[in-house]
């Protein structure tokens, strides 16, 4: 149900503040290490290990839930677009039908390249993290 909604938000209600929302962790990322996790000069006040373990699993769980609710909506979609096309191989004079091909193909491609975004987004985060943390944290290995 989370992801019904979060896609049909995500397609038909302010889709850029829904996401610019769910970016907020990675836009605010160097503001958070930096009150966050301390210089070598006030390194002893903060148990900055743990305030870079949190921040990784904030970052982790982001991104996880981001690329998961875009992810469906590309399914979501992409099974309207099926739909549609196979519709239109019954009638091809359907003027109306190509243009509802044509706006969900459209809302498709917009999707696709929101998770280019997020790659990029999630690279940067992941950059600046590991500049701060690097000392502090080490992540678990992936599998």
């Amino acid at each position: 149900m989370f992801l019904c909604c979060n896609c049909h938000r995500l397609l038909f209600h302010h889709s850029d503040e829904l996401l610019k929302v769910m970016r907020t962790i990675d836009d605010r990322i160097v503001h958070e290490l930096n009150t966050t996790v301390p210089t070598a000069s006030f390194a002893g006040k903060i148990d900055a290990s743990k305030t870079c373990k949190q921040l990784y699993e904030s970052l982790m769980e982001a991104h996880a839930s981001r690329e998961k609710v875009i992810k469906n909506c590309i399914a979501q979609t992409s099974a309207v677009v099926k739909a549609l096309q196979e519709r239109r191989e019954k009638d091809s004079n359907d003027l109306t039908l190509l243009k509802q091909i044509r706006k969900e193909q459209t809302k498709l491609k917009w999707m696709q390249s929101e998770l280019n975004v997020e790659e990029v987004v999630n690279d940067r985060s992941w950059k600046v993290f590991n500049e701060r943390c690097r000392v502090h944290f080490k992540p678990p290995k992936k599998e």
